[in-house]
């Protein structure tokens, strides 16, 4: 039972270092640095277990398989870089979604998900620089 908590440690240590979303395959590379025998099987069934424990939780982003964070986490939305495929955690929620809502409409919740291209990919536009138009994900609901 000591290596499952150990290879748990390193897997819950990789999230929590890294700050951010983090896939299977992600959680896999920076855990090895603890234990370099580690396969990504367990990884995998650490993540279940770790999940089950409500200690993680799964972040689901369009057209994505999920990462997984911290489940201690406040509410908060995330920014996908296209360019690296990381996720990071933006932790100011900043507006008012029932002033967004159609006539009549109450908004429950919302899960908002931006994307483009982090600071180490060349976050900010050069000047005249197209802004990419608003795209909507077919089948995908907003909470």
């Amino acid at each position: 039972m000591e290596r499952n908590t150990r290879q748990r440690s390193a897997i819950l240590g990789s999230i929590e270092t890294a700050a951010r979303p983090l896939s299977p395959a992600e959680i896999h590379e920076l855990a090895r640095t603890d234990i370099p025998a580690l396969g990504l099987a367990t990884v995998y069934r650490n993540i279940r277990m770790l999940i089950d424990d409500g200690r993680i939780r799964e972040v689901d982003l369009p057209g994505e398989p999920p990462r997984y964070e911290l489940a201690n986490l406040g509410h908060h939305h995330h920014f996908k870089c296209r360019q690296c495929d990381r996720v990071f955690d933006i932790v100011e929620c900043a507006t008012d979604w029932n002033r967004l809502a159609p006539a009549g409409f109450s908004v429950e919740s919302h899960d908002v998900t931006l994307f483009g291209r982090c600071d180490q990919c060349g976050g900010e536009r050069n000047e005249g620089e197209a802004v990419p138009a608003h795209v909507h994900h077919p089948g995908h609901t907003h909470d």
